[in-house]
């Protein structure tokens, strides 16, 4: 798993408090479809961070461009 586009990507993480205790949204803006929802937000980060690490492997698994964040690629190792 290529560290650090993870580790840039999260840094672009956006997180909001859901209306009447429904919990935390967290998504990575760049990255569509890559999104989390939990009760608090160490729980949305960690749900997070599994889900762009799910996106990125089948991205690359259906050869599917995955834009660069930072400048670094996803396929570095």
């Amino acid at each position: 798993m290529p560290t650090d586009y993870i580790a840039a990507a999260m840094r672009h993480a956006r997180y909001e408090l859901l209306p009447e205790d429904e919990g935390f949204y967290g998504h990575i803006p760049e990255l569509p479809g890559v999104w989390a929802n939990a009760d608090s937000l160490e729980d949305t980060h960690a749900d997070l961070r599994e889900a762009l690490e799910g996106w990125i492997t089948l991205a690359l698994a259906l050869h599917n461009p995955i834009p660069s964040i930072e400048g670094v690629e996803a396929t570095t190792p």
